[in-house]
């Protein structure tokens, strides 16, 4: 298992450009299903998760060809569907929760699928009913194979348009449906739909690979369905979870550093709940440049009160940035509470921020209150263990800003959605050394 060894309390500087968005790329890439016609997609992070949603591809069939460091052809003109409910294909796909992805198009493409339970992080709960009941709705059905032990999912007449209106605005619930309903007969209707900057990405290609979705941006999309989809070319906006992770970074850190070819507009209420934290950052182009900051207070709501910094659905924050957000404050001038309403063990990480000298108390499973230092007492160096992408990557900020030497172990939770972080921070002059 590789660790990370880094020496804080350096100053950073310079200029630092995000990868492709994780989130995007798996919906984007399982896209590729829904057509025999080739798909270009550019900006494809090389990260562990994505590259394994690729190997997955490329295991049914999918001709896979790599153009350049991030853009990919697919085409998925002969799929090999008894690959499905192999168990290496099933052993394989269970280890990443990306690979849920491929069930919407495959279902709608061939009429079924196999699904057992997939991994990813160790959060908590995170159910998947979402996308099970709009798949029923839209008449498929789901059986059991006791031999197997694995769950199928089925259309033999084909899949119907119909009305529903979902129980949670889940993102990638909204996305398996959006493509299972893209090739069904009829219209459908999905109301309370997630519409995240990635899911409105994934409605846009759909759109010019031939399918007809309206409402994009919207939590009420309307899909008239087609017989069949094309080729296109895609490009995946910048991660916006780097982004913040750097907004992050800079601030712990006191350091000045630009954050090139951000897509602004896409970010939503991020810069703004970094400004409500004290960070000094402006946008410059599509730039954001974060200033060297001695301090930064954290803001109070208008009665004085402590802050609340909270994760909900898009346009609210999104949940991957709390983690950070709590690192952040630790350093901080004031206090805030950190409530993670998504998951019930998200914030279990704060033991090692507390061994690091942070004043944290952790109220209950989805809450944390943050009472800031200022700067005054530097975090200490420890040695930690990484328990999932998002913490990874906060106890990494953290160590970058401590006193002394930080070990972090399990960092390949963190090179599942952070492409060569310790390379890119070692060009603004970060002190990390991969063991």
């Amino acid at each position: 298992m590789a660790v990370f060894e880094v020496t804080g309390g350096k100053h950073l500087k310079g200029e630092i450009t995000p990868q492709g968005a994780k989130n995007e790329a798996l919906q984007v890439i399982s896209a590729v299903l829904l057509t025999s016609g080739k798909v270009v997609i550019n900006n494809i992070p090389d990260i562990i998760d994505v590259n394994s949603l690729i190997s997955l591809l490329k295991d049914l069939g999918v001709k896979v060809e790599k153009l350049s460091a991030s853009s990919y052809s697919f085409q998925a003109d002969a799929i090999h569907m008894d690959v499905l409910a192999s168990e290496a294909f099933q052993k394989k796909s269970s280890s990443l929760r990306g690979s849920i992805m491929m069930v919407g198009p495959l279902l709608a493409r061939f009429g079924k699928a196999y699904i057992s339970k997939p991994g990813g992080d160790k959060i908590g709960r995170r159910r998947l009913d979402t996308h099970f009941i709009g798949f029923e709705k839209l008449g498929a059905k789901f059986g059991y194979e006791e031999d197997t032990n694995l769950f199928n999912v089925h259309s033999d007449k084909g899949l119907k348009g119909t009305y529903m209106l979902l129980d949670e605005a889940s993102v990638t619930g909204t996305a398996n449906i959006v493509m299972a309903a893209v090739l069904a007969q009829g219209k459908t209707t999905i109301y309370n739909a997630a519409c995240e900057p990635y899911l409105q990405q994934l409605c846009k290609m759909l759109n010019r690979m031939g399918a007809k979705i309206t409402g994009i941006g919207s939590n009420l999309l309307h899909i008239e369905g087609v017989e069949s989809l094309n080729g296109c070319e895609h490009t995946i906006l910048p991660d916006m979870i780097e982004i913040g992770s750097f907004i992050g970074l800079a601030a712990m850190t006191q350091s000045d550093i630009t954050i090139k070819n951000v897509a602004y507009d896409e970010l939503g209420i991020i810069p703004l709940t970094f400004q409500r934290m004290g960070i000094q950052l402006e946008r410059i182009g599509d730039d954001i440049h974060v200033l060297a900051q001695d301090h930064y207070a954290i803001d109070t709501f208008m009665d004085g009160s402590i802050l609340t910094i909270a994760d909900a659905i898009w346009p609210g924050l999104t949940p991957d940035l709390l983690s950070v957000c709590l690192v952040v404050a630790t350093q901080a001038k004031g206090s805030v509470l950190i409530h993670q309403k998504m998951f019930e063990s998200r914030l279990f990480f704060v033991d090692k921020l507390i061994d690091m000298g942070a004043q944290i108390i952790l109220c209950d499973p989805h809450r944390a209150t943050v009472i800031g230092m200022n700067h005054e007492h530097p975090l200490k160096g420890i040695s930690m263990t990484s328990p999932d992408i998002r913490a990874g990557v906060a106890l990494l900020i953290a160590a970058l800003s401590a006193k002394g030497k930080s070990t972090i172990h399990n960092i390949e939770q963190i090179d599942r959605g952070y492409q060569n972080i310790d390379g890119r921070l070692q060009a603004l002059g970060a002190q990390i050394v991969r063991k």
